[in-house]
């Protein structure tokens, strides 16, 4: 079952990457922000449990499903472009195995029963 979910997080991440390309930016933006959703971590500078919400916000992919339709909606390519990369993002993060997080520790996530 694990290989089976790393594997669809692994399409999703694919599909990411096909549609970045139908949109009018250079290549290189996609490695350079790709990692920009890590920022979030900067909450746990507080606590785990304020860490932990800052961290699921951003990694929530219904957060990149909807700023990207927004983006869609509008005709905005600079909001298709975040909705991707915080899509992407998260589906590269579960397929490396990194879920979601508790709020009693970042190293309690949603996949570590997987």
């Amino acid at each position: 079952m694990k290989t089976l979910l790393k594997s669809e997080e692994l399409i999703q991440f694919l599909g990411s990457i096909y549609l970045f390309s139908r949109l009018d930016f250079s290549w290189w933006w996609f490695p350079a922000l790709l990692l920009l959703p890590d920022l979030s971590m900067i909450g746990y500078v507080v606590n785990p449990a304020v860490g932990a919400v800052f961290y699921n916000i951003f990694h929530h992919k219904g957060l990149g499903i909807v700023i990207g339709l927004l983006g869609l909606m509008m005709g905005n390519q600079n909001l298709m472009l975040a909705g991707i990369i915080l899509f992407a993002h998260s589906s590269m993060d579960r397929t490396m195995g990194y879920g979601l997080k508790y709020p009693d520790s970042f190293k309690h996530t949603s996949l570590e029963t997987l």
